[in-house]
């Protein structure tokens, strides 16, 4: 029996039942592998298995291409799903199979912007179902929205430099050590950009890493820092384990907290 309109948009955005989980999960490993065959594809690698992982990314590309068209089809309001920033993510994550067809090799660039469709997961403890504290969930989303940035940078500036720097830019790493040293503003400048596109890129690079990462980076040391300064004290309502030492209710459902022992 097909699935109404109202079920297949409540399991593509569902997170909690057992389905609504493995669709999602699925999707976010389906993110990851592509990713990763895209990297893999900086290297020298057997015609073979180029062929193979080819072969794998446009299956991929169909399946992410069935995904928004159901999302799509499956919205009440689908003016305001297609401007929403995730359809914009997905899409631009399909475009470049489709516009691919046509001899335009700069639009291979978007293929980066598929590692943002995991921000999505990022709203919940989807993922990060194993940490059950707070604070702990929030590192983790920092660590991995600046491994995020990093990549989808490292991505864009090896497309567009490789074909005109392949000395410089030979690898997947070669651009990732790059975004690193520059969104960082350490600026070795063994390794610089020829092109203009390139120069614009590594300018938004420095911007994103003067304006982001010290914030960032500066919000990880304040979570370090009241963490150490909180004790394991495990809410019998909520299940949240560490709380402040002078706490005598839970931060997070406001029942009180179990007596804590005095050594």
């Amino acid at each position: 029996m097909l699935l109404s309109r109202k079920k297949t948009e409540f399991y593509l955005t569902d997170l909690e039942t057992p389905l609504g989980k493995a669709i999602n999960l699925i999707i976010a490993a389906l993110v990851l592998l592509s990713s990763g065959i895209f990297v893999a594809q900086t290297y020298n690698i057997p015609d073979s298995i180029r062929w193979l992982l080819d072969a794998i990314d446009t299956v991929i590309l169909i399946i992410f291409a069935v995904e928004y068209a159901l999302r799509l089809w499956s919205a009440e309001n689908k003016l305001q799903y297609i401007f929403n920033i995730y359809s914009i993510i997905d899409l631009m994550a399909i475009l470049p199979f489709f516009i691919g067809w046509v001899d335009i090799s700069f639009i291979r660039i978007l293929r980066w912007f598929r590692i943002l469709r995991l921000i999505r997961f990022i709203d919940s403890k989807f993922l990060f179902g194993s940490i059950s504290s707070e604070d702990g969930i929030i590192f983790v989303r920092i660590l991995f929205t600046l491994f995020t940035i990093i990549f989808v940078y490292s991505g864009l500036i090896y497309q567009v430099e490789h074909s005109v720097n392949p000395q410089a830019y030979g690898t997947f790493l070669d651009a990732f050590y790059f975004s690193v040293v520059t969104m960082t503003t350490v600026g070795f400048g063994d390794v610089t950009p020829i092109s203009e596109l390139g120069r614009l890129l590594t300018v938004l690079m420095i911007l994103t890493g003067v304006a982001l990462v010290p914030w960032q980076v500066g919000d990880l040391i304040r979570r370090l820092v009241k963490t150490t300064n909180q004790v394991e004290t495990v809410c019998l309502s909520c299940g949240l384990q560490f709380h402040d030492q002078d706490a005598d209710f839970c931060k997070r459902c406001g029942n009180k907290l179990p007596s804590r022992k005095v050594n």
